[in-house]
């Protein structure tokens, strides 16, 4: 059965791995759950399929009961430039929830956006991977004044909270955990790739295993994982640095350095040079190799 009888309809954009996700569950729940579809590739429409998703144009996912946005964060702005002037045109305005990952200040400004047309912004942060109707292991967290509304969005496989502390409260606590999260993933990359190439990674592996077993059997999987995704992460890495901003500088440094790994493992990644073959071979642990 679904969360709440008031908010049946969902707009949930876009129908990416998370999101085609997400709305699985919704779906499963008892919701309609529509997207856009439009302009997007075979795969992308196989998922939202599989997932139960129906396209809809733009003004039939401004009628919907609530919004939700899971997207890569440098299209999130786009997004709620796009659907403001459906939203304005209608009496009745959606709940705009963004799940994306962005910096309170970026949350805030959207949130200002949507005011002009009257609609109220729920920020959204989605911790963990895509999930699965037999697990527990992603929540979503709810922060603003219209966040106890958002709460239809929960289900069993992925539970949601509310935090304290406004909109940019649930984002601030997506900014730390995704630091922590992605900046190992980065820092773990950046120094396996040094010791390959200056020819010692077969050496540092073997201490990692000896000294630091639970590190190394987290980097295995996560920098596989990692590979496709790299793209995605830089605009996450520019926010956080964004966040740290002023109050700390050195922080900030460090994931704008961040960012800039990424998006080179992405360049690597399309254009298939070396790196992302080398990160490969040392996270499934067949030795690391000197590019």
């Amino acid at each position: 059965m679904a969360n709440s009888p008031e908010l049946r309809r969902i707009a949930l954009v876009s129908s990416g791995a998370m999101g085609a996700a997400l709305g699985a569950r919704l779906v499963e729940a008892g919701h309609v759950v529509l997207t856009s579809l439009a302009d997007r590739s075979d795969a992308t429409r196989a998922r939202a399929t599989a997932a139960g998703m129906a396209h809809a144009d733009d003004p039939d996912l401004a009628a919907c009961d609530l919004i939700l946005s899971v997207m890569p964060p440098a299209n999130a702005g786009g997004f709620v430039e796009r659907m403001l002037p459906h939203i304005a045109a209608r009496t009745a305005k959606p709940l705009f929830v963004d799940a994306n990952a962005l910096g309170p200040q970026t949350k805030q400004a959207l949130a200002a956006r949507l005011a002009t047309a009257g609609c109220a912004l729920v920020d959204g942060a989605i911790l963990g991977p895509p999930p699965r109707p037999d697990g527990r292991s992603t929540t979503l967290l709810l922060s603003g004044e219209e966040a106890a509304r958002a709460m239809a969005l929960a289900t069993q496989a992925c539970p949601a909270r509310i935090i304290d502390g406004g909109v940019g409260a649930a984002a601030t606590v997506k900014m730390c955990f995704g630091g922590i999260n992605k900046g190992m993933i980065g820092l773990g990359s950046t120094l396996l790739l040094a010791a390959a190439r200056h020819g010692v990674g077969d050496a540092l592996e073997r201490e990692m295993a000896d000294k630091m077993p639970d590190l190394l059997a987290r980097l295995r999987p996560q920098i596989p994982d990692m590979l496709p995704k790299a793209y995605r992460w830089v605009a996450e890495m520019e926010e956080i640095a964004s966040f740290l901003g002023e109050h700390d500088p050195a922080g900030a440094e460090m994931f704008r350095g961040m960012a800039a790994l990424y998006r080179r493992i992405a360049g690597d990644v399309s254009d298939d040079r070396p790196d992302a073959a080398t990160l490969e071979q040392a996270a499934r642990g067949h030795g690391i190799a000197k590019p």
